[in-house]
């Protein structure tokens, strides 16, 4: 009998894309994507069969900001959000894609990528809705934003002393339009890139589904996707080896493995994982695990191999 495929569900970090701030270029973020792959397709070679999640928060600001830019310059016509994360997805899709088949191709591995446009349908009544607070786009004089909040009915608020910003919800993903597409290619063994930057946020309306202003935490999108296709590990890649306590802190204690009930307890007390960045990913393995995940991985991408051989990372389990 045939040996049942292992599928995991691999979420990429900023990190994976962006190294720092020196280093934004398309052509920087294209080496980053080829040094990312190469760690990917070292599961691919271990046996994995992998969908492939990834942010977009910088790429969907730079989109955002040459929009701005040109509309201000030009008279050019503004891009919407939906459209922007959209723009985005195809962008580092072809960037992964490209690097990924260059990478198979090396070491001689008879398999393709893909990129699958992810539309993730959200509640038009989520509570997310009703407080925006995930800010995008750059900074803006006070009376430029009250402009924007009359035009286009942004909302704005006033970020820590350093000008005004538009914010925006993160409402929780309930369904992945494409999903059964996503499925087919992952059964075909097709490496398959998927909810990029959480996916494009639609909502439903009388006419169908309709793009909205917002956006889907990634590692929440792929911790929904991991859990709809069964798939038998969300690993999740990010800046860190290993998730710590007290980080930064004279007494950080690295953690090897810990169980849900245990990530449950350091959520509740609060000071551990910081808001923007452990915390969200630790919340979406509790959530995978809770509805059924075998197991989780947190670690950063030079890690991935050593971490699915048990000899580094976080492993997070029932």
């Amino acid at each position: 009998m045939a040996e049942k495929k292992k599928v995991a569900v691999v979420a990429i970090g900023g990190n994976s894309l962006i190294k720092s701030k020196q280093l934004q270029t398309v052509q920087d973020q294209y080496k980053a994507a080829q040094e990312t792959s190469t760690h990917l397709v070292d599961m691919i070679e271990a046996g994995w069969d992998i969908a492939v999640g990834h942010g977009n928060g910088p790429q969907v600001g730079f989109i955002l900001r040459r929009s701005e830019i040109a509309h201000k310059a030009e008279g050019m016509h503004e891009v919407p959000l939906d459209v922007c994360g959209a723009d985005s997805q195809g962008a580092i899709g072809y960037s992964l894609q490209q690097t990924i088949h260059n990478e198979l191709k090396k070491r001689g591995i008879d398999k393709t990528a893909a990129t699958v446009i992810t539309q993730v349908r959200v509640d038009a009544n989520d509570p997310a809705f009703q407080a925006p607070a995930k800010p995008i786009g750059t900074f803006m004089e006070e009376d430029e934003a009250m402009q924007k909040k009359e035009e286009l009915g942004w909302n704005v608020v006033e970020d820590a002393g350093r000008g005004w910003r538009r914010v925006v919800a993160s409402p929780i993903p309930v369904e992945i339009m494409e999903l059964e597409a996503i499925k087919a290619l992952i059964d075909s063994g097709t490496i398959t890139i998927t909810v990029g930057g959480g996916g494009i946020p639609v909502i439903e309306s009388e006419g169908g589904v309709i793009g909205t202003a917002a956006v889907i935490d990634k590692d929440f999108a792929s911790a929904f996707l991991a859990n709809e296709i069964n798939a038998d590990l969300l690993l999740i890649s990010t800046a860190v080896e290993k998730v710590s306590l007290n980080f930064g802190k004279p007494d950080q204690v690295d953690l090897d493995q810990i169980t849900v009930a245990e990530a449950k307890k350091y959520l509740d007390e609060g000071t551990h994982f910081a808001k923007g960045s452990m915390e969200p990913k630790i919340r979406a393995i509790v959530k995978f695990l809770e509805q059924g995940g075998a197991e989780a991985i947190v670690t950063n991408p030079e890690n991935i191999g050593r971490a699915l051989k048990g000899e580094t990372g976080t492993r997070i389990v029932p």
